[in-house]
């Protein structure tokens, strides 16, 4: 599961959506779980992410951002990381770098927030990301890539931004800039949404959480190797009930039989 919690669950008005969060993540029992935007989880120690993973069972690893927000990879027992790393400063926000011990196979996972505001920084960081950490047959890289897919049709979803937020995703001469998502697919990775997915694809924005200034789009994705598509199935975004308010992304699932 991936998710895009929103500036860490706290808004400007000091709305506290963490309980909420939790409640989304407790429902789903995911056992892996990449988050994104996770504003001060980093501070006192760690001690909202620790409080988070304790609240939701599981283990985190949390990496810091030299720039914008911390990201994590957590994980549920009896899975357990064996290997972390942490991309600190080559992001606009940050990676989380884990690899777990699923009892069959070793599994390196991957949670990334791309630039939010520049396609060719976007495109620069997804292949940086690809060459390092893509290797291996059981690669997933989950999270919000801010990018656009380079095989629908966004039209629409264009046209309902205004410029200042829809050049984020275009060209200077206005075409769609989709360089981002198609760096990860040239290293290999398959965007799980068009093997497994199904029903309504957008993430963001959510009806009661803001993020109106995204259009109707799917900025957050799970990519994986080919060896893990095979076994990928019933992928969904997750709509209804608290997921309304939580975030201004709704979370993404997937199935993966390893």
């Amino acid at each position: 599961m991936t998710w895009n919690i929103k500036t860490g669950g706290v808004d400007r008005g000091r709305r506290f959506r963490l309980p909420a969060i939790a409640e989304v993540i407790a429902a789903e029992k995911p056992d892996v779980l990449a988050l994104q935007e996770l504003r001060d989880f980093q501070r006192h120690g760690g001690r909202r992410m620790a409080e988070l993973a304790g609240a939701v069972g599981m283990t985190a690893h949390l990496a810091r951002s030299g720039f914008g927000m911390p990201v994590a990879v957590l994980v549920r027992e009896p899975l357990r990381i064996t290997h972390t790393a942490a991309v600190t400063w080559r992001l606009h926000h940050a990676a989380a770098v884990v690899v777990v011990d699923t009892g069959s196979v070793p599994l390196t996972v991957v949670s990334a927030h791309l630039d939010p505001f520049w396609p060719y920084r976007r495109m620069r960081e997804a292949r940086w990301l690809a060459a390092r950490y893509v290797k291996g047959p059981h690669v997933v890289v989950a999270g919000d890539l801010n990018g656009l897919d380079p095989v629908a049709d966004h039209t629409e979803a264009l046209a309902s931004q205004s410029p200042m937020f829809r050049k984020r995703h275009l060209f200077p001469d206005g075409r769609v800039d989709s360089r981002a998502v198609a760096a990860f697919g040239a290293a290999g990775l398959i965007d799980l949404w068009g093997t497994a997915g199904s029903g309504d694809g957008r993430t963001v924005p959510t009806t009661q959480g803001g993020g109106h200034e995204f259009g109707g789009m799917r900025l957050d994705y799970v990519l994986a190797t080919p060896a893990v598509s095979e076994i990928a199935h019933d992928m969904r975004v997750l709509r209804g009930g608290p997921t309304e308010h939580a975030s201004d992304h709704y979370p993404v699932r997937v199935d993966l039989d390893l």
